[in-house]
């Protein structure tokens, strides 16, 4: 974080808004700036690219599923903006660190004992650490010691859109965002790919809300996408994983897609839609609850 840092110091900070006599590397100065670095940056990246999925990849077919809330959107965008500044603040504390010298990350590459590969292994390192740490936070946080007060809002949105992907009470946001701020004090990583490591997670996190369920089949049962999270929110203790299924199947918590098995949130709008046709062809409504064949009746609401 001490690159966006210095680039705010250098281009605007400094010349156009602290006084003169405030040193850049103040303490004071650098928590202030992180705070509204972190919050800007947070916020643009949930805004921008919830909206780009929203509007091109989200179906919005799906906000005619029944347990589709009314007014949601505009809630979970609400709920997002009322979290993030609290999200913020353990987070800046851990920024502050970074930018004070605390951390294990470098300039260049030649500051890796790897070189290219090294930065190429963090990478991977840090997705296989970080889904590690958010599955077992994740599932901690559906105990009902925890449930209840910090995680359940975030599980309000059975249907979720892709503004939804933020919308968490502040200490369930922040505690599945430590993994990715713990790594850099554990292992070496190149200061660049650490933010571009920063902006995938969050576009990942609402790529996972989008409700768009390809994923190739081949990585059906590997990669945890949007089908994966979808039930998680409909069936609540299953898919806690963020990127990958290894966790869950590890601990006994994976469950194929029902979108996989012709039995999702698009089946279901699907077989409502057949039998409005049929009722309205004079064919008659056999009366079966449309769901009943998909799960979508044993879902829970908790």
């Amino acid at each position: 974080m001490d690159l966006v840092l210095e680039a705010a110091d250098r281009h605007l900070l400094t010349p156009y808004v602290y006084p003169a006599g405030w040193p850049e590397g103040e303490p004071c100065r650098q928590l202030l700036s992180l705070f509204v670095i972190t919050n800007l940056g947070a916020l643009a990246l949930y805004l921008l690219f919830g909206t780009l999925s929203y509007y091109f990849i989200f179906d919005h077919e799906l906000k005619k599923h029944p347990q589709f809330l009314e007014n949601q959107v505009s809630r979970e965008i609400a709920y997002a903006l009322r979290s993030l500044p609290w999200i913020s603040v353990p987070t800046v504390a851990l920024f502050f660190a970074e930018v004070r010298g605390y951390s294990k990350l470098y300039d260049n590459i030649e500051d890796s004992p790897y070189g290219w590969s090294g930065v190429f292994l963090s990478m991977l390192s840090f997705l296989f650490f970080t889904d590690m740490g958010i599955y077992w936070i994740h599932r901690g946080l559906h105990h009902k010691l925890f449930y209840k007060r910090f995680h359940k809002p975030h599980h309000l949105w059975k249907i979720a859109t892709p503004f939804a992907s933020h919308a968490f009470h502040p200490v369930d946001g922040f505690m599945q965002s430590l993994p990715y701020h713990i790594y850099p004090f554990l292992f070496p990583l190149h200061k660049v790919t650490y933010l571009g490591l920063y902006i995938f997670v969050n576009v990942w996190t609402i790529s996972i809300h989008d409700g768009d369920y390809r994923v190739p089949r081949l990585l059906r049962h590997v990669i945890n996408g949007s089908a994966h999270h979808t039930d998680h929110h409909l069936y609540f203790d299953y898919n806690y994983g963020q990127y990958f299924t290894l966790w869950d199947k590890i601990g006994g918590s994976y469950k194929s897609p029902t979108s996989f098995e012709g039995k999702g949130p698009h089946d279901y709008l699907r077989k409502l839609r057949e039998k409005d046709a049929a009722a309205s062809d004079g064919v008659g409504a056999s009366g079966k609850d449309p769901g009943a064949s998909n799960g979508i009746g044993a879902c829970k609401t908790d």
